[in-house]
């Protein structure tokens, strides 16, 4: 049998960072304070901020990329520009670790990452666990902190990593880097071509990022389930030939459209038997919601938390059914829907 390969350890010096971020204020502060003084080099890239973040970032000799106000902002399209700009003023780095600005690193992960990635020449990134920082503010914080936790360790599988994640740079220009145009999972959908290319995506069991997802109404949470549900059809049907999240739309479709629907409809159309229907309908739900909290790792949920992401689960399929619904109305009339805010 053949000698394993040597592994290629990652030092601090050839990793860059790229941080993306729009009026995060405080948060952007302790993004840039989190990172390691020995990162090979560090790019901000701003998408039209108001709050002084640029100042600050150039306050801290960290370069700064800021976009052109006339193209519609993306985080995919910020994550290219800075990756972009790294290998303009430092093509000797070998992984960049992409941070969204309302995030911040947990001391050693960029070091536990780094020797992750030097593993295997075919792993392309590596993530671990992003948590909220402020959990208990809100139940829609709350929601956010189950989501992060929601994946498996080893291959991230078909939702990907999320914005926070180290890559290896000569994968990522293999495959051209994130898809500007998506409004929101683009890491999902960059994951999609890493893995037709051969690469391996992994997480590993350590915390990664703190983040602060700050949403303290329920038309703040209502949004970005809307903006969830718009990038599940869109990126499925970049992807309609591997089938990535065509279980996920019929499964938002049917939660969160015809059920739905069902419900308002039963005691219009049935009359004297609507009663029956319409329990039978909320009885699916309940059931629904048991068996994803049944399905989590007991040692990451709680009975509670997982009872908790259950119901975020299922509460959030009307709004992403609308968010499919945008999407095909934009389609129909020809338009690209722009970024959809939640803060």
């Amino acid at each position: 049998m053949a000698a394993d390969a040597p592994k290629a350890a990652l030092s601090l010096a050839q990793i860059g960072c790229v941080l993306i971020g729009r009026n995060e204020g405080e948060r952007f502060r302790q993004c840039v304070e989190s990172l390691p003084a020995a990162l090979g080099a560090v790019v901000y890239v701003d998408s039209g901020s108001t709050d002084g973040s640029v100042a600050l970032a150039r306050a801290r000799g960290i370069d700064v990329v800021e976009l052109d106000l006339s193209i519609p902002f993306t985080a995919a399209r910020a994550r290219n520009s800075g990756f972009e700009h790294l290998r303009k003023t430092h093509p000797e780095l070998t992984a960049i670790h992409f941070v969204d600005g309302d995030c911040s690193l947990v001391p050693g992960w960029i070091e536990a990452a780094a020797e992750a990635l030097g593993d295997s020449p075919r792993r392309a990134a590596v993530c671990g666990w992003r948590r909220e920082r402020f959990p208990e503010r809100s139940l829609y914080n709350r929601f956010c902190d189950l989501e992060w936790m929601a994946g498996a360790v080893g291959d991230v599988g078909p939702f990907g990593f999320g914005g926070d994640v180290l890559i290896r740079s000569g994968a990522l220009a293999a495959v051209d880097g994130y898809d500007g145009s998506l409004i929101a999972a683009e890491d999902t959908e960059l994951c999609a071509r890493l893995r037709a290319q051969g690469f391996e995506m992994i997480r590993i069991d350590r915390p990664m990022t703190l983040h602060d997802a700050d949403i303290h109404r329920f038309g703040q949470w209502w949004t970005r389930s809307k903006r969830a549900g718009h990038a599940t059809l869109e990126v499925a049907r970049l992807h309609r030939a591997t089938g990535l999240f065509a279980r996920h739309v019929r499964s938002i479709a049917i939660w969160g459209a015809l059920l739905p629907l069902l419900l308002v409809a039963t005691p219009l159309l049935l009359g004297a038997v609507s009663a029956i229907v319409w329990l039978g309908i909320v009885a699916l739900y309940a059931l629904q919601i048991r068996r994803i909290a049944r399905s989590q790792d007991p040692a990451r949920y709680s009975p509670r938390n997982a009872l908790l992401w259950g119901i975020s689960c299922m509460a959030s399929q009307p709004p992403k059914a609308l968010g499919m619904l945008d999407y095909v109305w934009s389609r129909l009339r020809g338009r690209r829907r722009t970024i959809i805010e939640y803060k």
